[in-house]
């Protein structure tokens, strides 16, 4: 299971602090955790995962190196395009906090059929609103698990 953490490339505390959170448990779930591998939000997420030995793959804009917490660098020198690829990659997507590159994840999520569980973020009808980064990630695992990628078949 692939699991997309989006926010934004800056976060104050409590972002900080619920992206870690958030990282944390989705290690802890078994899941990979996908981001665009660079600060806020994203760093946070990962340094969540990394540090519950989670795997932690990080969709560059850019040739850089992106933050210390990822396991893998995919460099895609695509700008904003990495976003496309962020989402296409993850079974299902955390949001947390964000701002218009946020919002343009969850909007490529919707596209494509992706369900968005968000914790203080954009108030959409494709977001599933929670109450905590545990709840986003416990949502995210569960849809993960009936995605068709995850060999999991769908109940009901």
């Amino acid at each position: 299971m692939q699991i997309a953490v989006i926010g934004a490339a800056c976060c104050n505390g409590d972002e900080e602090e619920t992206a870690v959170r958030a990282g944390r448990a989705i290690a802890r779930g078994g899941a990979v955790l996908l981001c665009g591998g660079n600060g806020g939000v994203m760093e946070a997420a990962s340094r969540g995962a990394a540090g519950c030995g989670g795997l932690v793959i990080g969709i560059l804009p850019d040739t850089g190196d992106g933050n210390p917490y990822l396991s893998v660098m995919i460099r895609t020198g695509l700008g904003h395009a990495r976003n496309v690829v962020l989402v296409q990659s993850a079974d299902a997507v955390v949001a947390i906090g964000g701002s218009y590159g946020t919002l343009s994840e969850i909007a490529i999520a919707a596209k494509t059929g992706k369900e968005v569980f968000g914790y203080r973020t954009w108030d959409l009808p494709c977001v599933v609103r929670c109450e905590s980064p545990e709840e986003a990630v416990d949502g995210a695992l569960r849809a993960a698990r009936r995605s068709p990628r995850s060999g999991t078949p769908p109940s009901g």
